[in-house]
């Protein structure tokens, strides 16, 4: 039969081998795992999470074999451990981002997480069976987002991992099971009926459900391809009249995907990923970097940094409603506000996890800074996060006027987080609930997961 568009991504799932990852794949990606184990060890110490753990334990009983990030001892069924796990990865907006915009390593791995240690201990995947599945569900991803030019945007109608992603779940689920082409592409049409969550609720504690979501109903739905359960097999495909996968995007153009072989080059190989400094959108990282540069230009020019003397802050940003947010009144709304991360890092010369208390949000002095806040639009600043940038400009009574600007934070794709920074994010996460020996023992194990004979020991 002729190949479409569902068939090719359902033939790559089922023919990719470890030998298809190059090396710079697999430092990429390991970097990524050891990245949202950290993000989601600190996110286990979130209300949000809390709340997603008491509705899993108290409204569910099932045969519990999967562990839950920060908690030794818990144990749930896999498919509520990769919702609870997915929702402390993304209860801080912490975790990693690529473009197109979507966040890539919460949607599918806390799936493989939950799935390696459901499996029977003779058929436990191995760590290279693992690494395989996790690039897999990130190729998928990163393949969808670019069926469309509206997907390389900041997203305005829904938030990408919770239709991306559980489409991302579902392959890498699909491949860490061994299932055959036929059940991959019906594992796909089955995620896609699953798939989807508004930007409306972004900057609330929603939003971690949409990654929770999206990774727990990836894992069921190649569950249920495993079981037989059928789906159009057209999923993917531009079909006039009848939307499958184009129901979320007003342009969109499939294209097959190549079998993996010599010809095929994963994206992961020429797009790296985002690695957010501090719990906070990642547009925010670009203001925050300017803003620390500016508060240096304003230490030397005055000698510490003196509010007072300040008539106004101008903020100039691209158009993105859901992160203008000139007054926030929760974490979450301040996690995503151009203007309260740009004003408490002129305040304290850094943002970071204490930045989004209570106390430190409805701070007198950072307010007084908010007032004096007017933002801008530039034209050639456009909502993209590969082209955006960031400047902030103080207006000093004096009239003099000095000015920071970020095209490129440090952690983006174009500006990589050293090895000695991502080791610090992830040991400062992690001692949030890890004794000091067991967090060594995770980077020894990602670090080598090619030689693990067990991937469930993760």
């Amino acid at each position: 039969p002729e190949e479409t568009v569902t068939s090719s991504f359902a033939s790559f799932i089922h023919a990719a081998r470890p030998e298809h990852l190059s090396q710079t794949v697999r430092q990429r990606s390991k970097r990524m795992i050891l990245d949202s184990i950290g993000v989601g060890l600190v996110g286990s110490t979130t209300r949000v999470f809390d709340i997603a753990l008491r509705y899993c334990r108290e409204l569910y009983s099932s045969v519990a074999v999967s562990s839950v990030y920060g908690k030794p001892g818990v144990k749930l069924s896999p498919t509520l451990a990769a919702f609870t796990n997915g929702v402390a990865t993304h209860s801080m907006d912490f975790d990693d981002t690529w473009h197109p915009a979507t966040h890539p390593s919460g949607a599918v791995l806390p799936a493989l997480l939950a799935a390696s240690q459901m499996l029977p201990p003779n058929t436990k995947p191995n760590g290279l069976d693992f690494l395989l599945a996790f690039n897999v569900g990130l190729e998928v991803q990163g393949r969808l987002m670019h069926f469309s030019t509206e997907a390389h945007n900041i997203p305005k109608r829904f938030h990408p991992p919770s239709v991306v992603g559980t489409l991302g779940s579902a392959a890498a689920t699909a491949k860490l099971l061994s299932l055959s082409s036929a059940q991959c592409c019906h594992a796909l049409g089955i995620a896609a009926s699953l798939a989807g969550a508004p930007m409306a609720n972004a900057a609330t504690q929603a939003k971690p459900l949409h990654v929770g979501n999206a990774t727990r109903l990836g894992l069921e739905a190649a569950l249920l391809a495993a079981r037989g359960m059928e789906a159009n097999p057209l999923i993917l495909d531009d079909i006039p009249g009848c939307s499958g996968f184009s129901a979320f995007y007003s342009v969109y153009q499939p294209k097959p995907l190549s079998t993996p072989g010599e010809h095929h080059e994963f994206l992961l190989e020429k797009q790296d990923i985002a690695f957010k400094r501090f719990p906070a959108h990642l547009g925010m990282h670009w203001v925050v970097d300017a803003a620390l540069s500016v508060r240096n230009l304003f230490i030397n020019y005055a000698g510490s940094f003196s509010p007072s003397l300040i008539r106004s802050i101008m903020l100039k940003i691209p158009v993105s409603k859901y992160i203008n947010r000139p007054f926030p009144s929760s974490e979450h709304q301040a996690r995503h506000s151009f203007q309260f991360n740009a004003c408490a890092a002129l305040l304290d010369g850094e943002v970071g996890l204490g930045s989004f208390s209570e106390s430190s949000i409805h701070r007198q002095e950072l307010r007084e800074l908010l007032d004096k806040v007017v933002v801008e639009h530039p034209e050639d600043n456009v909502a993209n996060f590969d082209k955006m940038y960031g400047e902030v400009a103080l207006l000093l009574h004096s009239g003099d006027v000095l000015t920071g600007k970020c095209d490129t934070f440090y952690g983006h794709w174009r500006k990589p987080l050293s090895k000695e920074s991502l080791l610090k994010k992830f040991r400062s996460n992690a001692s949030h609930v890890l004794p000091e020996e067991k967090i060594e023992a995770i980077i020894t194990l990602v670090d080598n997961l090619e030689n693990l004979s067990d991937s469930s020991q993760l």
